[in-house]
């Protein structure tokens, strides 16, 4: 698999830090860490400079950091603190707090709480300057590593599925197939889940987010099957929906009317096409089969090392998509008296269309064999 080229993301992030209005960039947020720097550890901070790079963690994660940031090819110094007291020391020094007069420091506004930067800004004493989405932005596109290790975990979860599908013969609860689900994505090389699993039988499948329960999977019923794999950090997303036993007309109905959406707004992905255009594409085509009111969401939303990030595919995201995005296309249509259906494929975005990287059939709502390869 490609390696991931971390000093290529750092000489990025140091050129947007000659036009900034901050000479450092403190990074808190996980994913931004781990994209930048390869370190995955629960606690640490992460200082660039034009000329430096310093990650700072606790005891616990001292030579992970280490190990971490060697093997993704990048010089900088591991700074280790024992309590909370001596790494808010180790980020004054890297901040050049009380040495550099006039130090600018740029800080990550939606990833620190006021808490904490409340009590950082009294220690550290440099000028702190609020930033957004200066990494996020560069995350958004994704290089090949990336989208092999997304590719892999799309194939991880197709598989997952096809081999978890017979169980429900058995009439299981929704939370006996999920746990099923989960085990075989691991079975099979995922690091876990993506995500809580939704598993939405019956009239719990108008629910978009249903948490899976007790309730039986049973012949006459539709099933939501919204899940994802994790692999070395990157997510996959996808949805299907099956009936148990042949479907109702109106099951078949509700199913065609979103499997149509879901069509013709994988069709309309392509570099340059705008998030709110493509959600109006799938909007139309459910409201004009007269289900419009019971699509109740946005149809799509980028992944990558997080399961929800930018571009969107919403009625209020006016940006644009760009090659090697990565996103998911999901429309649904959910009512009560009825329970739901939605389908959903994790796409890159090409100059000219998208590549799909989920691969299980949708082409009927009946029980069907996914890939296993």
């Amino acid at each position: 698999m490609t390696p991931l080229d971390h000093p290529s993301r750092l000489a990025a992030i140091r050129r947007d830090l000659q036009e900034a209005p901050f000479d450092r960039l403190l990074l808190t947020g996980r994913e931004n860490i781990r994209w930048l720097t390869g370190f995955s550890g629960s606690n640490g901070w992460v200082v660039v400079t034009p000329d430096d790079l310093a990650v700072i963690t606790d005891g616990r994660y001292g030579d992970q950091a280490a190990a971490q940031l060697a093997a993704a090819g990048l010089d900088g110094r591991i700074d280790v603190g024992s309590t909370r007291r001596a790494m808010t020391d180790h980020l004054a020094n890297a901040a050049g707090s009380g040495r550099r007069p006039g130090s600018r420091l740029g800080f990550e506004g939606a990833h620190i709480s006021y808490a904490e930067h409340a009590s950082l800004t009294e220690a550290v004493d440099v000028e702190w300057i609020a930033t957004s989405g200066v990494v996020e932005e560069r995350r958004r596109t994704k290089d090949r590593g990336e989208t092999e290790r997304m590719e892999r975990a799309s194939d991880i979860a197709d598989i997952a599925l096809a081999v978890s599908l017979p169980f429900l013969d058995s009439e299981p609860t929704e939370a006996q197939f999920r746990d099923t689900l989960e085990a075989a994505m691991r079975q099979h090389g995922a690091d876990g889940p993506s995500f809580d699993t939704i598993i939405a039988a019956g009239r719990n499948a108008a629910l978009p987010h249903h948490h899976p329960d007790d309730t039986r999977i049973v012949e006459g019923m539709t099933v939501v099957i919204d899940f994802g794999a994790l692999y070395d950090g990157y997510h996959s997303d996808m949805t299907r929906t099956f009936t148990i036993g042949d479907p109702s007309p109106l099951q078949a109905e509700v199913y065609a009317v979103v499997l149509e959406a879901q069509r013709a707004g994988v069709a309309g992905v392509r570099a340059g096409e705008g998030g709110r255009a493509l959600d109006g594409v799938c909007r139309d085509s459910i409201a004009g089969a007269g289900w419009g009111e019971w699509f109740t969401h946005g149809t799509g939303h980028g992944v990558g090392l997080q399961i929800h990030e930018s571009p969107w595919l919403t009625q209020s995201y006016d940006d644009t998509l760009r090659v090697a995005d990565v996103v998911t296309v999901e429309p649904g249509v959910y009512r009560e008296d009825f329970g739901g259906v939605r389908i959903e494929d994790m796409v890159v975005v090409t100059i000219d269309g998208c590549l799909p990287l989920t691969k299980t059939p949708k082409d009927s709502p009946c029980l069907q064999s996914p890939p296993t390869t």
